[in-house]
């Protein structure tokens, strides 16, 4: 690779000519810091994110994504590690962006930072940031904002510490797993995103004025083959949805392309709609954003046709030309236009005789006559949070960040202050099963979670894996049930275990084959008789 060049090079085919590729910038670093052509985590974000950085400044938007096959190093670029000199560009715009709003010397000039983290798996979106956020979110569309993400929590942070610590939080939560070309395979798209707004006062109007840019930093999941990557079962299904989602995103780069060099404009279709995530990065791929995207290439000659696959794909995606404008105060715009519609709609159903779809207050209330009150429901929802002061903000964040330590302490993980975890410890209402030990130092070491409905416990296919001499492949299932008092709070949890091939012994009670035993706490368990 040279500077600005990368060439490929069939081994099983050493008569065929090499194939050239140029780009922006071209890096090597599949050798050691010793190779005077390698290129540093450092030198990558000086060349690409400073850049965006500053343009993010300006007023822009601004996206960055990372695409290759998988194990090429994408998620190594966009995150890197913790160790020194290992960070990726996340955290090194991050802390970029923090130090150069210190060094803010203007009292008229003042900075906010919010951030969201979310994955797009099989389709479906999960917030990273809310441990409340169990279910998959909505994607929806407003005429104005576009498409967006409903009740995706935007976490406000003062500082790097802050969001350093909830990229941690999200990282952990994404959804990774081992394939035979990657241990540590993302099996979802990750979008990290930054939403920096600048606030200048002036003197002479009495007047502020805003700058908001919108920053999207992309980590897709990589491109596979099944008999390479050994997947099977949930794997296979995984890297199905992944193959999909890239499918589409290369189709809406190839339209785009087209639609860009031809002069046909507005009569070509561009198949947004056909995945989530060209969905919601619709913006960015051709409309109001300064984007940069990575191509992660693998020297191994075995991946040649997905090297050069990703080379092509990369290569197209020059062709693309983006419209990004200033975002000068787009707060206030944005109010005033929401405003305009929810008159609009007001008139509209007072027009068509549905007034009684009014309150007093102005609202609307809940029925199933007519779909207009839910486009109306979701703009006021947008206009109370565009309406919501840097403190309720804060407060919000500050009461996210307690309902995650209560529930880490519900589960049994005790957390410090500043939020490093202390140890784990058998917790108070979660039914669970800890093991027991000759030497007492290493009795409770482990906890396994019985959860609500059904537990499997066996060695393969199961909730709870066990290993032994004895245990089956479905050794037993505990059924937990949660009873309701009175006045429908839940009053206590009811546990009850079937074995299924054999006898198992709960404090010397034998639960008999096929038949459901209640348990109760403190309950000691043989798996099995003979073990």
């Amino acid at each position: 690779m040279l500077y600005h060049r990368a060439s490929i090079i069939n081994s099983k085919q050493p008569k065929e000519a090499p194939k050239n590729f140029t780009f922006d910038y071209s890096y090597w670093s599949h050798s050691s810091e010793e190779d005077p052509s390698f290129a540093s985590q450092r030198k990558v974000y000086q060349d690409i994110g400073e850049e965006m950085l500053l343009h993010a400044f300006e007023g822009y938007n601004v996206c960055i994504f990372a695409y290759g096959q998988t194990g090429a190093g994408k998620s190594y670029t966009m995150m890197g590690k913790q160790d020194p000199g290992q960070q990726g560009i996340i955290p090194q715009m991050c802390e970029d962006l923090f130090r150069q709003t210190a060094e803010n010397t203007d009292p008229d000039l003042s900075f906010s930072v919010e951030v969201s983290y979310m994955e797009i798996y099989c389709e479906r979106v999960r917030d990273l940031l809310n441990p409340k956020s169990r279910g998959a979110l909505r994607v929806r569309e407003h005429p104005i904002m576009g498409p967006y993400v409903e009740d995706l929590s935007k976490m406000a942070v003062t500082n790097y510490s802050d969001i350093a610590d909830l990229m941690d939080t999200g990282n952990k939560a994404r959804t990774v797993a081992a394939t035979n070309m990657n241990e540590t395979s993302s099996r979802s798209h990750a979008v990290f995103t930054i939403l920096f707004t600048q606030r200048r006062h002036d003197n002479m109007t009495s007047l502020d004025t805003e700058k908001v840019s919108k920053i999207s930093l992309v980590d897709l999941a990589g491109s596979e083959r099944a008999d390479s990557s050994g997947a099977k079962g949930m794997r296979l299904k995984e890297g199905a949805n992944i193959n999909k989602s890239l499918t589409t995103l290369g189709k809406v780069i190839s339209a785009l392309a087209d639609m860009h060099g031809s002069k046909k404009r507005r009569s070509d279709f561009i198949p947004y709609r056909d995945s989530v995530l060209t969905w919601l990065l619709r913006e960015n791929l051709g409309g109001n954003s300064r984007t940069a995207m990575i191509a992660a290439l693998s020297p191994a000659d075995i991946n040649y046709e997905e090297t050069l696959s990703t080379l092509r794909y990369a290569d197209r995606a020059k062709q693309i030309k983006c419209n990004a404008v200033i975002n000068e105060d787009p707060n206030a715009r944005l109010v005033r236009e929401l405003k305009e519609e929810v008159n609009r709609l007001k008139e509209l159903l007072l027009s068509q005789g549905l007034s009684n779809l009014i309150t007093a207050s102005g609202k609307y209330t809940h029925t199933h006559a007519n779909p207009p009150n839910i486009n109306s429901q979701e703009t006021e929802k947008i206009i109370a949070e565009l309406n919501e002061t840097w403190e309720e903000k804060l407060r919000k964040t500050e009461s996210i960040r307690q309902d995650r330590e209560a529930l880490l302490a519900e589960m049994g993980v005790s957390v410090k202050e500043d939020g490093g975890t202390v140890g784990v410890f058998s917790p108070k209402r979660t039914p669970h099963l800890v093991n027991l030990n000759e030497d007492p130092l290493m009795s409770e070491c482990l906890i396994y979670y019985i959860k609500d409905g059904v537990t499997r416990v066996g060695q393969e296919d199961v909730d709870i894996r066990l290993t032994g001499q004895f245990i089956k492949e479905l050794h037993c299932v505990f059924c937990s049930e949660v009873n309701e008092n009175n006045e429908g709070e839940s009053d206590h949890t009811k546990v009850t275990v079937k074995a299924m091939l054999q006898n198992i012994y709960f404090s010397n009670k034998c639960c008999s084959f096929e038949k459901y035993q209640r348990i109760s706490k403190n309950n000691l368990s043989r798996f099995p008789q003979k073990y």
